[in-house]
């Protein structure tokens, strides 16, 4: 690889194979690959761990598991107070949406406490 081209490291790459097996409905191997790409994102990738996250909730939430979804997500949020990244919210987003089905469940409740409160929203405006 290119000196110049230090963008795209081997979690990153990982995590966007990650995202095309979700998306492409593979959630096994989605799953273990956006597993991977976050246990081996460096500290530093803050940004990037928002949509790793949030990938894992989405595949989690296609999977009919939405305990584990709000449980991936809620982490999400976590990072996004700490580092604001619109497209880690973005990916939050899209799984509250997945969810739609399961919004009497306490645990989405939870997550739309969470999505929804006060720190979150100061937390986008101040980006």
């Amino acid at each position: 690889m290119p000196e110049w081209f230090d963008w795209f490291s081997e979690p990153r790459l990982a995590a966007f194979k990650g995202n095309t097996q979700l998306r492409a409905g593979h959630l096994p191997q989605a799953r273990a690959t956006l597993s991977a790409a976050l246990d081996q994102l460096p500290e530093a990738e803050e940004k990037q761990r928002s949509v790793v996250l949030g990938d894992l909730a989405a595949v989690e939430a296609a999977a009919g598991d939405p305990e584990a979804a709000c449980q991936y997500a809620v982490h999400a949020l976590d990072q996004l107070k700490r580092t604001w990244y619109a497209t880690g919210m973005d990916r939050v987003r899209e799984v509250r949406q997945a969810l739609v089905g399961h919004q009497g469940e306490q645990c989405v409740k939870d997550l739309d406490e969470r999505l929804y409160d006060w720190s979150t929203t100061v937390s986008a405006l101040a980006r």
